[in-house]
């Protein structure tokens, strides 16, 4: 039991840290593909304003 223990203080902060690191990283790409479809979207208001001012 207590070699358990043992290895449940060494092993759970090492888990725990690869779960928060994955964590980070799919916020980081979710970021990366949100300032892309912001820029899209930019794009697409810019040339929805161009062609209703040409109307």
């Amino acid at each position: 039991m207590e070699v358990f223990l043992e290895l449940l203080f060494v092993y759970l902060p090492l888990i725990l840290g690869a779960f928060v690191l994955r964590g980070l990283r799919i916020i980081q790409l979710n970021s990366a593909k949100q300032v892309e479809q912001n820029k899209e979207i930019i794009a697409l208001l810019k040339s929805g304003a161009a062609i209703k001012e040409e109307a």
